[in-house]
């Protein structure tokens, strides 16, 4: 009610003096106006009476001059009319009133030896009320014989100017009154009520009762307002929701790994120490849409993993700057602070060439090292120049990894996968007290195959740089040691899998990494709308159908898109029953499209997805629907939960999260996961229907069996599969990546207590 008050009394204020100065404005041209038009009659009718007079006067016939003055005297707005000699002497009058009243003019007009001859008007105050005064010089025999005076009646420029001030007034009142209520109902309408609701939602909210959150109104005024509103509340329902969620696994004995327990974990292993990530992508994008900049997400499983502990620490992340817009955030360090909306950690862009992302990334990294690590008979390309970006590159952001620890105690790297194989021995070169880990996303193959890189030696050694070198599997491990033992002169130690090479101990672990398994216990708040069901996302594609398939991947030649239509197709010539009823959506994001074999893959995808289709389509349905674009993680999930399967097919993978997506996302323990034993995720997921996706029989018959498999036994496996994922998630995963290198010995720490170290120690190991 006070700010109504406040904001109307404003208003009436700045309205009144508005509507005050423009109506005096108008009032003085009005009045200026009334006058001019007064003037201008006075000046016609002395002339006109001049012309008249004057020759009576010089004849000397004054009796004639009464009727003239009496006639004229009666026009309208005249008050009267008088003729006087040089004396003063009323020589005529139209009434008493005026011959007895004598206007004196200015003593020169009257002056035998001055020429004037010119009319003079003035505005006075005669017998109580204004007058317009118009005196005209009369000449007779050659000399001033007199004046003219013609009295007209000004009262009714008061009046005007009266009426024209109670007009204002009166409208200045009800502009008043229109304000008042119109205030009182906008504000009403506009502040107080939304932010009642808002308030009461909040307070709803701290006592523990959930609720959708009301919706301000989107103007700019409540923009910030709405926005921290919205932060508030979900920091609010999140950490009630981690406070409830500790409790029952305290309750239950239980170990579960959430980001608040990640947190504070962090926060007692790692104390002041500063943390620094250094990936290839960063977390977070600006990009310019039209003359506005918004920020863009990567869907990553990195962001999620790490973010939380930079967020406990305060830390800093290190990436590539590839947002159209990314340099107009940044501070002059090159520092932008995230997330936009809650900032608590720093994230440092790095700018790179052109000609360095073409030769770091796109051909050393990806042309390069990526097929040589997934032997995915594709054959890896490997060229003096690119290996030169490549060094360039790694050199450019050790650099950077430097700067920003410098003056820091025992500070963390975290450096992630083969885009930066070099980083750990140029970072512990420079700060030896560092702590550095490396975790390499994808396999790593046997040493034959790993042999054909010419630069196996300076790879390797760049990566034995590190503490701890860490990998999906024990699989990949083990490659990697056995690489180690070929290539380099070095101690590897098989028992406790670490290397020693130039009195530098490198551990090397399996940490497999996860995904965040939702929380089910509990509500955010927000108005969440219904998933569609099976048959609603059939129809949304224009199929009619019963079963629905899905797959979503990155269009790589190492995820077997083009093996796994080919299942499908097999499955339907076996299976001829499921023709017309069984669609299988393709998710396929183009990936690297600048490099030629990814651009010739998405030719073949698409070639081969429309001879299938072709093969078996009627009108109202088609067996394969490819969408070729990137999906959101809220676009998929309608996919993952209304799907009867998920095939992963890829033919050689470090982990594959979608697997482990597609898993936590079935909360109705349904649906049913058909994995390739090629992936990482294939050593967890057991309950799968594990294939090999080169063998076309095996395939069709896993789609098959999923479609027809029993309710019970896709409930067995899905509880199954969904505890593993959960216990496993990525949590505990940063957890434990962390604390194992947390809890490593450094080569300075061990050298004070052995005078000969063969063995990498750990901390209570």
């Amino acid at each position: 009610m006070r700010l109504s008050l406040r904001l109307a009394f404003c208003l009436i204020a700045a309205i009144s003096l508005v509507t005050f100065i423009v109506a005096r404005y108008q009032a003085g041209e009005q009045e200026q106006d009334l006058r001019s038009e007064m003037e201008r009659r006075a000046q016609d009718l002395g002339e006109s009476l001049q012309q008249i007079i004057q020759p009576i006067l010089e004849s000397g016939s004054l009796d004639q001059l009464q009727p003239i003055v009496e006639r004229f005297g009666s026009r309208e707005k005249v008050a009267g009319v008088a003729v006087y000699d040089t004396l003063g002497q009323s020589l005529a009058a139209s009434s008493p009133e005026w011959s007895s009243y004598n206007y004196v003019p200015p003593r020169d007009m009257f002056d035998p030896a001055s020429d004037q001859t010119i009319p003079l008007g003035q505005f006075v105050r005669l017998i109580g009320k204004p007058v317009y005064v118009y005196l005209v010089p009369l000449h007779g025999n050659g000399e001033t014989g007199g004046y003219l005076s013609i009295f007209h009646d000004a009262s009714y420029i008061e009046a005007q100017n009266a009426h024209f001030w109670r007009h204002t007034l009166w409208h200045i009142a009800a502009q008043v009154l229109s304000v008042m209520l119109i205030t009182f109902l906008l504000v009403r309408w506009t502040i107080v009520s939304p932010l009642a609701k808002t308030t009461r939602w909040m307070r709803e909210l701290r006592i523990g009762k959930v609720s959708p959150r009301p919706k301000l109104p989107d103007e700019d005024f409540f923009g910030p307002l709405s926005q921290e509103v919205a932060s508030l509340a979900q920091s609010l329902v999140q950490a009630r929701g981690s406070a409830e969620e500790e409790a029952r696994l305290r309750e239950r004995g239980d170990s579960l790994w959430t980001a608040e327990r990640l947190r504070v974990s962090m926060k007692n292993k790692l104390g002041d120490s500063r943390i620094v990530v250094v990936s290839n992508r960063e977390p977070y994008e600006h990009v310019r849409t039209g003359k506005t900049v918004g920020v863009v997400v990567p869907a990553s499983g990195l962001v999620t993993a790490l973010e939380p502990i930079l967020r406990a620490c305060r830390g800093t992340w290190i990436a590539y700057g590839s947002g159209d817009a990314d340099r107009e955030t940044v501070d002059p360090w090159d520092r932008v602070q995230v997330p936009p909306d809650q900032p608590q950690y720093t994230l440092r862009r790095v700018w790179l060439q052109q000609q360095e992302i073409d030769g770091y990334y796109h051909g050393f990294a990806n042309e390069g090292m990526w097929p040589l690590c997934h032997i995915a008979h594709t054959r890896p390309v490997f060229e003096a120049k690119n290996w030169a970006y490549y060094q360039q590159v790694n050199e450019k952001f050790a650099e950077v990894v430097l700067q920003e620890i410098q003056g820091a105690e025992s500070p963390l790297v975290l450096v992630q996968d083969y885009h930066f194989a070099l980083l750990p021995k140029l970072v512990k070169q420079k700060r030896p007290d560092a702590r550095v880990a490396i975790f390499w996303h994808i396999p790593w193959p046997n040493p034959e195959a790993f042999g054909i890189c010419p630069w196996q030696r300076e790879v390797l050694d760049g990566l034995l740089g590190a503490d701890l070198v860490s990998f999906h599997t024990q699989s990949h491990c083990n490659n990697f040691l056995s690489t180690v033992d070929r290539v380099l002169e070095s101690q590897v130690d098989w028992e406790r899998f670490a290397v020693n090479r130039a009195s530098h101990l490198t551990a090397v672990r399996p940490y497999p990494i996860s995904v965040a398994f939702p929380r089910q216990e509990h509500d955010t708040g927000e108005e969440r709308p219904p998933l569609p069901d099976k048959y609603s996302i059939l129809q949304s594609l224009g199929v009619e159908g019963i079963y629905l398939g899905v797959g979503v991947d990155r269009v790589d030649y190492t995820k077997g898109i083009i093996e796994r239509f080919r299942g499908i197709e097999h499955f339907l010539e076996k299976n001829p029953l499921y023709q017309g009823l069984f669609t299988f959506v393709q998710i396929g994001a183009p990936s690297r499209t600048n490099i030629k074999r990814y651009h010739d893959l998405l030719a073949e995808v698409d070639a081969e997805c429309t001879r299938i289709n072709r093969r078996f389509e009627t009108k109202k349905w088609k067996p394969i629907v490819l969408f070729r674009k990137h999906h959101s993680q809220k676009e998929i999930e309608p996919f993952y939960k209304a799907a009867d399967f998920c095939l992963v097919t890829s033919l050689h993978d470090g982990m594959n999260l979608v697997a482990k997506e597609f898993v936590a996302s079935r909360d109705d323990e349904q649906g049913v996961l058909i994995l390739s034993r090629f992936t990482g995720a294939c050593g967890e997921l057991r309950d799968a229907l594990i294939v090999n996706p080169y063998d076309i029989e095996q395939l069709s018959e896993c789609v098959r069996y999923a479609l027809e498999m029993t309710p019970e036994d896709r409930r067995f496996r899905m509880r199954r599969m969904r505890r593993i994922v959960k216990e496993r998630n990525v949590y505990r995963w940063a957890a434990d990546f962390i604390s194992a290198l947390v809890e490593l010995r450094l080569d300075n720490e061990a050298s004070h207590q052995h005078q000969r170290v063969s063995k990498p120690t750990l901390v209570g190991a």
